[in-house]
């Protein structure tokens, strides 16, 4: 089913802004860190402590995996907070980088204290950062269209390279040096994204470089948010000191709960206590849905790095031939990064060859797509769980296929999505609504960690049943979407 719609051709022609070149190698630098630890997460706390793991349980294992990964994109409401009120965009990403890089090299401390110091660290940085490194690539293309949605493929090609080549280098010296290599190496590429961004920060302008004068915040603001700093660092503390023990799987759920009432409470004081007008509460009604579809989507996709790692190391055959050398089961991680490369500029220029010729499907209709994908790569998985019950090795063939039909869904959805929010949101909400796009990643990584730790721990036999259930119900929201798609365009009728 396609839409139609008028771009024109002489935005489309035009060339990208150079700082998009600034954004794009940062994005990579820092996608490199995240990715190349966060294909050793799992695999290090569930190993053995003889064979220097934490020989912690996989429900635990994965737990502490969805809140780590849910609390990166959590922290992007307050990032994108300190962006359009204190520091401007520009700054808030300088920050951010530092602090990711210090928890990267506390995490190359060998002690278990340092590694939940180094955890947090990590969030809060990557929180700081990422959703103003996106508000940043919607600035420069101050004219929307199919033009940004390209500028936003582009960029998340920068986002993919980076996330391909961190658990290359991470997982491999992780395996020849041990853990603590890989988690510092992971320091190491933020660092070199920083200094490129400081050396190339020029060619963005003044975009980003400050907040407008009216939306700076008074004494009561910086207040609120000192004393919300000191009570999680005061509360991280005493975690590390063994004065509070928590259960990582409750507190897991509680955080899904929490999750979902913050957006509940932030949708209403949106709609209905910022003096907004029609055309931008249409808007926000759009974006709400689109939270919920990508928040759906992200509970599925986000099994890559923990029940299909799981999977990796300990159901698939990696051996290369008969040299008895062994694939880093963290290398399948690079998987659906590679497949963006190759990928994205196909997608790219689909939108845009679409767009020229006067046919143009909708922001919904892409994120139907996207949920049909992500369904089909789980049938794909309760195929390869299926073999892998009788007891044998499955080939790699099985998790290649799911990665594969897993990118083109997130093609579909992901860059989009950042695209539509930057061309969504009310002016003066810009960074507070990426920060808000990034929440709904955070309930997904939740309840992916979650939906991992219940089907690692139930053996593989039950595996196959739990990855039919968790495709069912992506497919039931594909299909809503795209039936629905044109009620849900004229929400925002002069988005494209």
């Amino acid at each position: 089913m396609s839409e139609l719609s008028a771009v024109s051709p002489v935005v489309i022609a035009s060339p990208h802004p150079r700082g998009l070149r600034t954004l794009f190698f940062t994005e990579m630098w820092e996608r490199f860190s995240y990715y190349g630890m966060r294909a050793l997460l799992v695999l290090f706390m569930v190993r053995q402590t003889a064979a220097g793991g934490m020989g912690l349980s996989d429900e635990v294992a994965t737990a502490i995996y969805g809140l780590y990964t849910a609390g990166v994109y959590l922290m992007a409401l307050p990032g994108g907070w300190l962006a359009d009120r204190i520091w401007g965009a520009q700054r808030t990403v300088w920050y951010g980088g530092i602090i990711i890089a210090l928890g990267h090299f506390t995490l190359a401390v060998p002690w278990t204290q340092t590694f939940y110091l180094g955890l947090v660290l990590v969030v809060v940085g990557s929180g700081i950062l990422k959703p103003n490194m996106s508000a940043l690539v919607g600035e420069l293309y101050p004219e929307g269209g199919a033009r940004r949605d390209a500028g936003f493929t582009i960029f998340y090609m920068g986002v993919n390279l980076g996330a391909a080549l961190g658990p290359l280098v991470c997982c491999y010296l992780a395996q020849r040096l041990g853990w603590h290599w890989g988690f510092a190496a992971a320091g190491v590429g933020m660092v070199l994204g920083l200094g490129q961004f400081r050396w190339t920060r020029h060619l963005l302008g003044n975009i980003g470089a400050a907040p407008p004068p009216l939306q700076r915040v008074g004494r009561v603001g910086i207040g609120v948010v000192a004393a919300t700093v000191a009570v999680v660092a005061a509360v991280s503390g005493l975690c590390l000191a063994g004065m509070i023990v928590i259960y990582p799987p409750a507190v897991a759920r509680f955080a899904s709960l929490g999750i979902v009432l913050i957006a509940v409470v932030y949708f209403t004081h949106v709609f209905f206590l910022l003096g907004l007008d029609r055309v931008e509460q249409r808007r926000v009604l759009l974006i709400l849905v689109l939270f919920l579809a990508a928040a759906l989507f992200w509970a599925g996709f986000e099994q890559a790095g923990s029940s299909f790692n799981l999977f990796a190391e300990r159901h698939t055959e990696r051996a290369i031939g008969s040299t008895g050398l062994l694939i880093p089961a963290g290398w399948f991680q690079s998987l659906g990064a590679v497949f963006v490369i190759a990928l994205a500029p196909v997608m790219a220029a689909l939108w845009v060859a679409l767009a020229c010729g006067k046919w143009y499907f909708s922001i919904p209709m892409k994120f139907g797509f996207g949920l049909l994908f992500l369904a089909l790569g789980f049938g794909v998985m309760a195929a390869a769980a299926g073999v892998a019950a009788t007891g044998s090795q499955v080939l790699p063939v099985w998790l290649v296929a799911t990665y594969l039909i897993h990118t083109i869904g997130e093609l579909c959805l992901s860059p989009v999505g950042l695209s539509a929010v930057t061309k969504l949101a009310p002016r003066k909400l810009i960074g507070q609504m990426m920060g808000l796009w990034f929440l709904a990643s955070a309930l997904g990584n939740l309840l992916a960690g979650l939906l991992a730790g219940a089907l690692t721990s139930d053996g593989i036999q039950h595996w196959s049943a739990m990855y039919l259930k968790i495709a069912a119900l992506p497919v039931a929201a594909g299909l809503l979407l795209m039936v629905f798609s044109r009620q849900l365009r004229d929400l925002a009728p002069d988005v494209r």
